[in-house]
Formats: structure tokens, C-alpha cells, sequence
């Protein structure tokens, strides 16, 4: 099954044949339970191509019922919803799904434009205060608009948030979009959002108070809701994983 973007139909035939050709094709940019590769489509388009490993269960079944969208699926119909609202984030292109003879989901692919932004928010694992501050109050604001907007990213960490700047400032977008809400985003859950970014206290901080002030939240709650939902998720994030950056608490 595969649904398309009409407006890269003419690509129909190289998607088609892309889950066999997957692993002979492009660079390798992530590698864990699901690759992600950059490749050139045959029209030149430069594609994020996602391959979603076989489903545990009981979400394999949850999926192959359609009870639920699989995550390639909701990647590929939740960017329209973004665009629509102004958020940047990747121009789908289509989603394949493959199914066994029994009719359950095996591996599935998501196909976007690769977006030109060229930087993540790993890179204020360390930052130094001094060095951070512009970042903070523009990344607060993107993440307000977007709230505004009621759009919720619930995987809001640094990997899943581009950005690069240029002669007209800071340029945004979410990627891994699969798990969003839509529909009002409180303080406290807007906050609560906030809870996955690396980066110094003071730099959380910084962020959750210009936050709050784009949206006409008090500051002072907004850092607290904040730095509550931060200490919970990393205490027991390390618990289970080495920490790739000095955290602070």
C-alpha cells in the first residue's frame, strides 16, 4: 500500500521499488531501530527517506486493525496539518507500507523533501552562558507560535527541532512529527513540552521564561512547571541511559 503526494506522482515508480532497494541506496544518517538515509530521487529531489522497523506488539496488531495509524502513516498525513498552520517542518512525499501474507504490518517507509536547515539543538548540550541567550528567546518563541497554534509536539527533544539562521535571523522546524495534539496547549502542558532539551539549567530557564512571556503566562510558574517536568524525565531517563551531556538539576 502507498499513498503519494500528488505533486511527486512522477516519482511513483522509484517509490515503488524502494523497499528493495533501501539499503544500496543513499547515505545513512541515523541508525537504530529505524534508518533514516538521504538520497537523490531520480527528478534530482534530495529525499529524507524513514524506514520504521517491524512494530512491537501489542502495537503491531493495534496498527494492522487499524485501531490506530502506524507512525509512518501519521509522519506522512501530520505535515499538511503543520504547513497549513505556518510551523515548518518537511514536505511529505509518500508513505509504503508492506503487510505479510496474514495481513500484519511489516516495515514501513516515510519519504519527505530533505530539509536545508543544517543544525539540531544537540549543539547547546554544553553551551556556555553568553553564547546561548539569542537562541533561547527565538526557539521560545517558535515553540509559542506553535502552541498558539495548537499544535503539541510530544517528542519535543533536540534532535526533533532544526534550526539555522541567516541575514533574516532564525529559521525553525519539527521533524518526527508522528506523535503531535492537536487542540489548546495549557501552561502546563506547553511547559511540560519543554522537559527533553539538553542544555545548561539556566539555559531551560531562559527559555521557559520567554516562553511565558510569549504567551502571557507568569514567568516564575511557567519556570517551575518547567524544571519540575525536566528533573522528572531526565531522573528517569539515566537511569536507563548514559547522559551524552553534563546535566544539571
Amino acid at each position: 500500500m502507498m499513498e503519494i503526494n500528488p505533486k511527486y506522482h512522477l516519482l511513483r515508480p522509484w517509490l515503488e521499488r524502494l523497499p528493495e532497494q533501501f539499503e544500496q541506496l543513499g547515505e545513512v544518517i541515523y541508525d537504530k531501530r529505524n534508518q533514516l538515509r538521504v538520497i537523490t530521487a531520480p527528478d534530482g529531489t534530495l529525499v529524507n527517506a524513514k524506514r520504521y522497523c517491524i512494530p512491537r506488539q501489542p502495537n503491531r496488531l493495534v496498527y494492522s486493525l487499524g485501531i490506530r495509524k502506524p507512525k509512518g502513516l501519521r509522519a506522512f498525513l501530520y505535515p499538511t496539518r503543520l504547513l497549513e498552520r505556518g510551523i515548518e517542518t518537511p514536505e511529505p512525499i509518500a508513505y509504503i507500507e508492506q503487510r505479510n501474507r496474514y495481513g500484519l504490518l511489516e516495515e514501513c517507509y516515510f519519504v519527505s523533501v530533505q530539509s536545508p536547515l543544517r543544525h539540531t539543538l544537540y549543539e547547546f548540550g554544553d553551551a556556555r552562558e553568553g553564547t546561548y541567550e539569542e537562541m533561547a528567546r527565538e526557539l521560545a518563541r517558535f515553540t509559542a507560535m506553535m502552541h498558539e497554534r495548537e499544535v503539541l509536539h510530544l517528542d519535543y527533544s533536540p534532535g526533533n527541532i532544526l534550526w539555522d539562521k541567516d541575514d533574516q535571523g532564525y529559521h525553525f522546524a519539527v521533524v518526527d512529527i508522528n506523535r503531535m495534539r492537536f487542540g489548546k496547549v495549557n501552561i502546563k502542558d506547553g511547559c511540560a513540552s519543554l522537559c527533553r532539551l539538553w542544555g545548561p539549567k539556566h539555559f531551560i530557564e531562559l527559555i521557559a521564561r520567554r516562553y511565558a512571556d510569549a504567551r502571557g503566562f507568569d514567568e516564575n510558574r511557567a519556570v517551575q512547571l518547567t524544571m519540575q517536568a525536566r528533573t522528572k524525565f531526565w531522573t528517569r531517563y539515566q537511569r536507563r541511559h548514559p547522559l551524552e551531556f553534563p546535566l544539571e538539576l
